[in-house]
């Protein structure tokens, strides 16, 4: 058909299916099959709880025709009335809350709002693995009870698990950070208090997004629908494929999404080797793989992967997609099958992965209220035990940056507070985005005014502060309170989903505001940056009027009262940056579209990882009202590494190239290190301590990182009393590298350990006498 006729087709599809999904949601019924009262459908196979799965699952596909079939391959199925199954939209969002981003999910009647936690950034920035899963938990809770009040689905494209790999990134957010290994944890961890799986029995189903090397959205003149990442099979492995695998073998994830862009000039939606070589075959994901919405459209449509879109459709299907979110595949697939590009076996393959999901969930089982989560309603949506876990995340993200010792502030010193700024008495810049509606909010200022009286000047009307005719309004509340608050930053006018920034600096005049705040300020100033991503504040850094930053990045809906608790010292600080705050100098030299993670000639290289350059703050960095104290109380100094020594009889030396052994050439089961580290509170006020490890391989092997956090522990401890943290070393998981092929080695030799300001050395060495098969 002609290009005009094409899309007005889509346009007509999609415009029917925010018609249908609407509806669906509207109609307070949740969505489910097999309802006992239905006579015509309940003694079906399918339906019989007590037959395993996979039997149910194929007695299904039997039943179905070829275009009710295709009508499934869609994130907005259709009803099947003469088998009972009610249609479902599987697009639902819960990155740190439940969502009203995509159509499965609306609010209100019973369900006005629900608890919106601190964006992923922030809660990231405690490095707390049981926040996480706790968090996921409550979420998972509160999706329940939404979708037994016919509200919401129950398959959740969350969490983003991304590398925040460039600053600039408007989604970077969303997402834990810059560190594989940190985000993995938190991949892990969300995942699997999101799904609270019984068995293999599903609370929710979560999606880890966007597969793969997915970082840039819209950055001068460059956007994801045409961007063609070119990476190395090195960076591939060690750095933006681990937090997916993490996912799937770690937190066991129902769902991963291929991502817009293609990688090394394949659609990621349509390649093969990444969705069943690598998701299927080598991570065994027990799951669905689901398109990001329109990219089997954008495939054909904008990257002319195929000449005709029947190719587009029959390639994704063939290469592992079971579910697009989309109306593509439900237009084309039809006529794939007719043209012999595919099987009805590779529909029913596809079929099978997402129908055993929702049989996972419990959505071929009758009545939702008959099921195990069936007692969730709105009574367990936010709830006061919610809010104060999402008042508790934003407390253990927020990071003190600088402390000259004004900080804590003291209700009977600094009795009038001058709160200025854009972001002073925000509400929903809080929450930032993929967020849904909140059960309430506290501002900054309200916050604040919870301890003293305050004095308000917005500064700037709104963050983008193109003028300054309001600063000597600003000016004059500083000049006559006890202390200052600034609070600035960005919000998602600034950085957003296709939006990303062109430079690091704080926007318009907010940096002027700043520092004339600062210098008619009587008392001490503090700055309060609202922002995901780094912003390059080293003039405020070096100004000691500026006694003290915080970075809250996007708090959530009891922000305000994070932020102040923590200036009055209520709450002691404990966040950690997940990311390198860079300086302006470095987006210079640096374009988004170069996705190398490694230094070379003229090219700085990306994270703390590999980038060696100066920092304004560095990834890990954070302060705290109270001082502590690390030391070693066990760490051994060797570990015989042992090899496989069939593998010499048959010459295969490639094993110890480079002086580094395959990890999959050596027992891994046998290769681990106790190391115990007492970490001892020596101030004045009891204290959290986030405790990052860090391993550096010999120096001999060139291709690895710099450095690389292999553990993190968060770690309470009380004021002059000290905690002893035990960590297992283990080689093949901490001590291994990637090498230029994509194959994890274990470098044989020094390797050095780092705790904050300690160092230690293991010496690792090859053992050809060990594994005999």
């Amino acid at each position: 058909m002609s290009r005009t006729k094409h899309d007005s087709l889509i346009l007509l599809l999609l415009l029917l299916i925010a018609i249908l999904s609407i509806s669906s949601v509207e109609s307070g019924r949740p969505p489910f099959a097999c309802d006992p009262r239905n006579g015509l459908t309940r003694s079906l196979r399918f339906c019989r709880t007590n037959l395993p799965i996979h039997v149910r699952v194929r007695d299904l596909l039997g039943r179905l025709t070829l275009p009710e079939k295709i009508r499934l391959l869609v994130n907005n199925a259709i009803d099947v009335p003469r088998l009972g199954i009610r249609g479902y939209e599987w697009w639902s969002e819960a990155l740190h809350g439940v969502s009203n981003v995509g159509p499965g999910t609306k609010f209100g009647g019973s369900f006005p709002g629900a608890t919106s936690f601190p964006q992923v950034i922030t809660t990231a920035a405690s490095f707390n693995e049981s926040l996480w899963e706790r968090i996921g938990q409550v979420v998972s809770d509160e999706a329940r009870a939404m979708y037994n009040g016919g509200m919401a689905g129950l398959t959740y494209w969350s969490p983003n698990v991304n590398i925040f790999r460039d600053p600039r990134w408007g989604r970077g957010q969303e997402t834990p950070g810059e560190d594989p290994v940190l985000a993995g944890k938190y991949a892990a961890s969300y995942v699997s208090g999101l799904q609270s799986a019984t068995g293999n029995r599903l609370k929710v189903a979560a999606c880890c997004k966007h597969y793969t090397a997915y970082d840039l959205d819209n950055w001068k003149g460059v956007d994801r629908f045409h961007f063609n990442a070119r990476v190395s099979k090195q960076d591939l492995a060690d750095t933006y494929n681990v937090p997916f695998k993490a996912c799937v073998v770690e937190g066991k994830v129902a769902s991963v999404m291929c991502s817009y862009n293609q990688v090394n000039g394949k659609p990621t939606c349509a390649d093969p080797d990444l969705l069943k070589g690598t998701i299927r075959g080598q991570w065994h994901l027990n799951g669905y793989i689901v398109s990001d919405c329109d990219s089997v459209g954008v495939m054909y449509d904008t990257q002319h992967f195929t000449v005709t879109p029947e190719e587009s459709a029959a390639a994704t299907i063939k290469a592992g997609l079971d579910l697009d979110c989309g109306p593509f595949l439900a237009i084309y697939t039809d006529l794939a099958i007719r043209r012999g590009l595919l099987t009805v076996t590779d529909v029913d393959m596809a079929l099978a992965n997402t129908v055993t999901v929702q049989m996972r969930l419990g959505m071929f089982d009758g009545e939702p209220s008959a099921q195990p989560y069936g007692h969730l309603g709105p009574r367990h949506v936010c709830t006061p035990d919610h809010k104060q876990l999402a008042l508790e995340a934003a407390r253990q993200g927020i990071v003190l940056l600088k402390n000259s010792g004004s900080l804590p502030l003291s209700t009977s010193r600094h009795r009038t507070i001058a709160v200025i700024g854009p972001n002073s008495d925000v509400t929903e810049t809080m929450i930032g985005n993929y967020a849904g509606v909140a059960c309430d909010y506290t501002s900054p200022l309200k916050g604040i005014s919870r301890y003293v009286r305050t004095v308000h000047q917005v500064g700037c009307s709104n963050v983008a502060c193109r003028a300054n005719n309001l600063f000597g309004f600003a000016e004059v509340a500083a000049r006559h309170a006890d202390a200052t608050v600034l609070i600035m930053g960005l919000d998602q006018s600034i950085e957003a989903e296709f939006k990303d920034r062109t430079g690091l600096l704080l926007p318009g005049y907010q940096q002027e505001l700043v520092t004339r705040v600062a210098q008619a300020s009587k008392g001490p100033t503090i700055l309060v940056l609202m922002s995901g991503g780094p912003i390059d504040v080293s003039f405020a850094k070096y100004d000691r009027r500026v006694s003290a930053i915080l970075w809250a990045g996007y708090p959530g809906q009891a922000g305000g009262t994070a932020i102040a608790d923590i200036l009055f010292g209520t709450t002691n600080p404990g966040g950690k940056l997940p990311m390198t705050w860079y300086p302006q100098s470095y987006v210079a030299k640096v374009p988004m579209t170069n996705m190398g993670m490694r230094p070379s000639p003229g090219y700085p290289g990306r994270t703390y990882r590999f980038y060696k350059g100066p920092v304004v703050f560095s990834f890990g960095h954070g302060l705290s009202y109270t001082n502590f104290k690390q030391s070693l109380a066990l760490a051994p100094t060797d570990l015989s590494v042992l090899i496989n020594t069939n593998l010499f009889a048959t010459k295969n030396y490639s094993t110890l190239s480079s002086n580094a052994i395959k990890v999959k050439h050596t027992n891994c089961d046998s290769l681990s290190l106790p190391l115990h580290i007492d970490v001892e509170n020596i101030g004045n006020m009891d204290g959290t301590h986030t405790l990052l490890l860090f391993s550096e391989p010999p120096t001999s092997v060139k291709w690895s990182p710099n450095k690389q956090l292999i553990s993190f522990h968060r770690v309470h401890v009380v004021a002059g009393l000290k905690q002893r943290v035990k960590i297992d070393i283990h080689a093949c998981k901490h001590l291994s590298v990637v090498d230029e092929f994509g194959i994890r080695r274990i470098p044989i030799g020094q390797h050095s350990l780092y705790i904050g300001d300690l160092k230690h050395s293991i010496s690792l060495q090859a053992n050809l006498e060990g594994i005999k098969n």
